[in-house]
């Protein structure tokens, strides 16, 4: 056992902490730390994405209020940019949740993204461990603002809530953005503002076509984390997708997909540092490079060959 593990087990706040600064840098000592934690099945990871100044932040606060009036642990991840100068988060986010600074069921830590284009930290689904080893039996997990594509939430998090707000952008916008097809929950924040009630018929829409067959329709809520109006109804949509995937056993498949897709990153990584290490003192890979004559695709089935574990007949597909 680490013992850092024993600690968090006795519920040391400060080795929650010093655990997850542990992971977030990786390395040995990481590894054998998170051998000595739960897996953290039993906690619930909320993700909640959206677009910046979309009130995520603040959704967030109204949502730790909810579940602490339940009487559950919270634990929150708030991925923040990276600072230029010392590589370390801005701590934006925890400013809008500092009146949950004194609760004792309250565990709040802000991330780097450290460059990840994905809108988490890489290190995002392990920091969950120490937190359910803590007792937190919901995780919810802030992304940085972002756009289409960024996406990693949905690979992280068991319910997905997407936060938008009216005057953002059109219904083509809405339509091609990646990010709707992620969402279990679409939250349309702000919705005292002008547009509100257009932009949840134009998402009703969108889901109802793509949602066919799924055995889940995401629900579309106006709310206003300033105000409260329509956060409850937020968190029971939350907790009704809780139950859905408990009853029908999607939300095991989903961590062992994510698993899967975890371990084949992390393999990716060092297949990756291993070519490089070779293309830089191996001549025969040198020569192979350095010849324009060969494509991509020809230069790599030349590689493939001087990969000892490799077959010899490997080709690329």
């Amino acid at each position: 056992m680490h013992p850092l593990a024993d600690r968090i087990a006795a519920g040391d706040r400060r080795a929650v902490a010093q655990a997850m600064t542990v992971i977030e840098q990786g390395g040995a000592d990481a590894r054998e730390l998170l051998r000595s934690l739960p897996s953290g099945a039993e906690c619930h990871v909320v993700g909640l994405t959206g677009a910046p100044g979309a009130g995520k932040s603040s959704l967030a606060d109204c949502m730790i209020r909810a579940a602490r009036t339940e009487g559950l642990k919270v634990g929150v991840i708030a991925v923040d940019p990276s600072s230029p100068f010392s590589g370390g988060a801005l701590l934006g986010d925890r400013v809008r949740m500092a009146r949950h600074s004194a609760d004792d069921g309250v565990f709040i830590r802000s991330v780097a993204n450290r460059g990840s284009l994905g809108g988490l930290a890489d290190s995002a689904r392990d920091m969950v461990r120490p937190l359910a080893a803590f007792g937190c039996r919901v995780v919810l997990l802030e992304t940085v603002g972002v756009g289409q594509s960024e996406v990693d939430v949905m690979r992280v998090a068991d319910t997905v809530v997407l936060v938008l707000i009216p005057g953002a952008g059109d219904q083509v916008q809405v339509a091609k953005s990646g990010v709707m097809e992620i969402a279990d929950v679409f939250a349309v924040n702000k919705s005292d503002l002008p547009g509100a009630d257009a932009l949840a018929r134009d998402i009703r829409r969108l889901v109802e076509q793509r949602a066919a067959g799924t055995g889940w329709t995401p629900p579309v809520i106006c709310c206003s984390a300033a105000t409260g109006d329509g956060v409850e109804r937020v968190w029971q949509a939350v907790q009704e997708h809780r139950a859905f995937l408990a009853e029908t056993g999607l939300g095991q498949a989903r961590r062992r997909q994510w698993h899967q897709e975890a371990v084949l990153r992390r393999l990716e990584t060092v297949f990756r540092q291993w070519l490089q290490a070779q293309a830089s003192r191996n001549s025969r890979w040198r020569d192979v490079l350095a010849d324009e004559q060969l494509d991509a695709g020809e230069a790599a089935e030349r590689l493939l060959e001087h990969v000892p574990w490799l077959s010899g007949s490997a080709r690329l597909e």
